[in-house]
């Protein structure tokens, strides 16, 4: 029993130890959640310290119930139910914790409008990918998408129908995509795609998927509709070896000759 009470001590405290950790993380700082679980966290304590002192008035109130007429079996029964009531209150506060810990760990790697993979998943997942490719000496395609005129959709129809769009668009670039494909939200309007172990012709038919697929979103607007909504693609290989920076560099260059030459296009090296 006290190897698994210290064993629970130690997890309990390791897992406040990583909460706050989470929590003082400089990007967590404006996190809507971080207030909450800081609440929780001092809550939970307090149970903790409730908790403990009814153990101790639990074992004071042992000692005079040895003076009364009252069976030992009894006894042992009765402190029995206090303790697993105890036990039960303390695994709801933990699961909390965890649940809470859980949420804001998502929150750190996802974007909150769309759903899809931040920046700073996309950026791990790419180092993933480059080292592996680099070791396998295999390429994975890498797609960067930005929406046509997305300011003045925005101007025009307000911001919350654009992100209406957005979420819109995040829904295509999914659905148009292989499980162990990866995409994400890369910033403002952009988009970034990584095709694992994908060679440029099959790359290209993925991408020219999306492409049409996001132009098939309409969004009706009051009495009205959107403008048909569209995006510029530019698509590359990584090459084993280089920075993936360099391969992001490539596919925003890429983006940039999609633009100029019309918009709703693929533009690929």
């Amino acid at each position: 029993m006290a190897l698994t009470k210290s064993s629970a001590c130690l997890e309990e405290a390791e897992l406040q130890a990583l909460i706050m950790r989470l929590v003082d993380a400089p990007e967590h700082a404006d996190n809507p959640m971080r207030e909450p679980l800081l609440r929780l966290v001092k809550h939970c304590e307090g149970q903790r310290e409730r908790l403990e002192r009814l153990v101790r008035i639990s074992d004071g109130y042992h000692s005079i119930s040895r003076d009364q007429r009252l069976s030992l079996a009894e006894q042992y029964d009765k402190q029995l139910r206090r303790l697993e009531k105890l036990a039960r209150i303390s695994d709801r506060y933990q699961n909390s914790l965890r649940e809470l810990s859980e949420a804001l760990k998502d929150s750190a790697s996802h974007d909150p409008l769309t759903g899809l993979d931040n920046r700073r998943a996309l950026t791990e997942r790419l180092r993933e990918e480059s080292e592996r490719a680099t070791r396998k000496h295999q390429a994975y395609a890498l797609s960067i998408l930005d929406v046509d005129r997305f300011k003045l959709i925005n101007d025009r129809f307000g911001h919350d129908i654009g992100d209406k769009a957005l979420c819109a668009i995040s829904d295509a670039i999914r659905g148009s995509l292989r499980e162990y494909d990866a995409c994400g939200r890369w910033g403002g309007e952009e988009f970034l795609i990584l095709l694992p172990e994908t060679a440029s012709e099959y790359a290209s038919q993925v991408i020219e998927r999306v492409r049409a697929a996001i132009a098939q979103i309409r969004i009706d607007v009051q009495e009205s509709a959107l403008p048909p909504i569209t995006a510029s693609f530019g698509l590359t290989l990584y090459r084993p070896g280089e920075s993936f920076s360099d391969t992001i560099s490539r596919a925003d260059t890429l983006l940039r000759v999609a633009k100029a030459q019309g918009r709703n296009r693929v533009i690929v090296d």
